[in-house]
């Protein structure tokens, strides 16, 4: 069963002080030597190692390798943290670590398992370390948001996918719709299966709303941090004669908007909706926090299964819309008539 844990509520930690990033608090007493080689655990269990019926507070560890505040994936899935920490009360024993080096990455994961029942893992880019730490601690449930559609689950680690080829298929016919040049382009982060995916439900999007537009080729960053290269990206596009640009950034997104505001260009924002004013044509709301507060009921519900959970426009989860700038009920008409065809299977966005 769960051992008790002294308190509730979230506990931010740190994998180690690094030049340039914060140190926050650490949890000595969860996380201290001993605790990053053994994990103990009695009674009956499920296929996790955890013990629905128990009285302790599931001691839960949300692994965010970005910013808490980069208006993007990471922040989207602390939304999702603080409304855990808001519901569910003495049920959780909650804990994150964000800002966190690649190199990283695996020290970490072992330091969350160490102290938790549940570990929840945000982003593709923490998969393969994952997967070397999972298997450490079997009694331990992991739950990966972002990874691979195609990864195999492990024993103890489920995949939970936003399905972002969907909100970006949308993305993609509202900048078409939006365009004046008939030239749109898209700037992504890492280049990871899932964001190489969405760029290509993009440009089929755009397609699909306006047929014969024109779709620069997309353009990886390897940072999804990096407003500078955003910027140089997305200046690059407007150079050409795109008018509108679609993104999978997080805080490179300050950089996209400045080269938009320059341009006197537009483009589609996400995954948190945020003011419709210039340059945003719109907004792909991709709610990464319903995956953290899906995580955490069905584990403390027991239903946890370790599988791939698709979320999305075509699941029974959802998590997905579009957020629509302006009121040109053409344009309207069309990203509704769009959404019905993706939510219904009609379409396969790449």
């Amino acid at each position: 069963m769960r051992s008790p844990r002294p308190g509730t509520g979230h506990r931010p930690i740190h994998p180690g002080p690094r030049p340039g990033t914060p140190t926050r608090r650490s949890l000595a007493a969860a996380l201290g030597t001993a605790g990053l080689l053994t994990l103990t655990a009695c009674g009956t269990t499920t296929a996790s190692g955890s013990d629905p019926a128990s009285d302790d507070p599931l001691a839960v560890g949300v692994f965010l390798p970005g910013s808490t505040s980069d208006t993007g994936f990471m922040q989207s899935a602390y939304l999702g943290y603080q409304r855990v920490e808001e519901d569910l009360g003495d049920e959780v024993d909650l804990s994150f670590v964000e800002e966190v080096a690649a190199a990283d990455y695996e020290q970490t994961l072992v330091r969350l398992a160490g102290g938790s029942d549940l570990v929840i893992s945000v982003g593709g880019q923490t998969d393969a370390d994952l997967r070397k730490v999972a298997p450490q601690f079997p009694d331990v449930t992991f739950v990966e948001i972002g990874g691979p559609a195609d990864a195999e689950p492990l024993d103890n680690l489920a995949y939970y996918d936003p399905q972002q080829a969907e909100a970006e298929y949308l993305s993609g016919a509202v900048a078409a719709l939006s365009s004046s040049t008939g030239k749109i382009g898209f700037i992504g982060g890492v280049e990871l299966p899932a964001i190489v995916n969405a760029s290509a439900a993009f440009a089929n999007g755009a397609e699909a709303a306006v047929p014969g537009t024109t779709v620069v080729t997309p353009q990886f960053l390897g940072d999804f941090n990096d407003p500078a290269k955003a910027k140089q990206a997305a200046a690059a596009n407007f150079g050409v004669g795109v008018d509108v640009v679609g993104q999978i950034v997080n805080l490179g997104k300050q950089g996209i908007e400045q080269a938009a505001t320059d341009a006197d260009a537009a483009m589609i924002g996400g995954p948190i909706p945020g003011e419709c004013a210039p340059p945003y044509a719109g907004y792909v709301r991709t709610d990464i926090g319903t995956e953290v507060e899906h995580a955490v009921r069905s584990v403390l519900d027991g239903t946890w299964e370790a599988a791939q959970v698709p979320f999305g426009l075509t699941s029974d989860l959802g998590g997905t819309e579009f957020v629509l700038c302006g009121d040109d009920p053409e344009v309207a008409a069309a990203l509704e008539e769009i959404t019905d065809s993706v939510a219904s299977g009609d379409v396969t966005p790449y």
